[in-house]
């Protein structure tokens, strides 16, 4: 496994620090990020038993990564996003071809987070694109419900996310849109926004009412923005592989700012899984984050 050299400002295991503290950062090799598969891990499933009963410590190794999704109050609920990209910031090529950008090991851990929440979220644009499955297959751990917004009902019935596996399936809809959506579907229907979209607060609000608190938010990169926008991402898992697209599709994309003092600069702690890196942002140690 080869050791990625970090900017000055991380550090494994730290939070964000000045360009004078540090001149080679390295970050962590992480056992969380391992490449194997159903590995014979007890503390995996101690972590999946924790997340399963508030109160359970996690194991150490797992701690920093998992423990702020996993370590709630009966009345808190967490939003974590989850972003693939090459060095570049970029999510796709100029003619869209994304597949596959990042490897196996940040594979695994979107897998590992699946398993850990309670719902995962997508938009309409990415469910139509990808048909993603969205279910836990790479690691041990249970399947996570599947919340698809579609404010205007434009996502056909047929995708696999709604295939009737067990799990809960959710339709985040605007309160006039009647979809066509299968039998068992739940509809959780909010009012739309004047751009005829929905608030991400709102829609966070609704899973919580519905029992659903830990809430990954695994794309698109639109849907990811517009939760970063309205202040409502808690957490974001940006997954960098070393690769240099040059041109295409940026993986954030959010209103311009003026000056630097207006820029998100969260704390990190950076993970290696193989020859990529995951950096772990606390987006609301942000003082401008609110």
């Amino acid at each position: 496994m080869r050791s990625t050299r970090m900017p000055a400002a991380l550090t494994a295991g730290q939070t964000t620090q000045t360009a004078t503290q540090a001149a080679t950062l390295r970050p962590q090799r992480d056992p969380a990020l391992r490449l194997t598969a159903f590995a014979d891990d007890e503390d995996w499933r101690a972590v999946l038993a924790a997340a399963r009963a508030p109160g359970k410590p996690l194991p150490q190794r797992w701690d920093s990564l998992f423990g702020p999704l996993v370590h709630l109050r009966p009345d808190e609920t967490r939003v974590v996003g989850q972003l693939g990209q090459s060095l570049d910031g970029r999510i796709a090529t100029v003619s869209g071809h994304s597949k596959y950008i990042n490897g196996s090991g940040c594979l695994s851990h979107l897998h590992r987070l699946r398993a850990v929440c309670d719902v995962v979220v997508v938009g309409a644009g990415t469910a139509i694109a990808d048909d993603p499955q969205l279910n836990v297959r790479l690691v041990e751990g249970p399947n996570p419900a599947r919340a698809i917004i579609d404010p205007s009902g434009r996502v056909p019935c047929g995708l696999r996310l709604f295939e009737d596996d067990g799990v809960r399936r959710l339709v985040i809809t605007a309160a006039d849109t009647q979809g066509d959506w299968p039998e068992g579907v739940e509809v959780l229907r909010l009012e739309r926004l004047a751009c005829g979209g929905l608030c991400p607060s709102a829609i966070v609000r609704a899973l919580a009412k519905a029992g659903l608190r830990r809430i990954l938010v695994e794309g698109g990169s639109q849907t990811i923005s517009r939760f970063i926008a309205a202040r409502t991402l808690d957490r974001l898992h940006l997954l960098i592989a070393p690769m240099i697209i040059g041109a295409g599709k940026m993986g954030l994309e959010l209103s311009p700012i003026q000056t630097l003092q207006e820029a998100l600069r969260p704390r990190m702690t950076p993970h290696q899984a193989g020859d990529e890196v995951l950096l772990d942002c606390d987006l609301r140690s942000c003082p401008v984050y609110s």
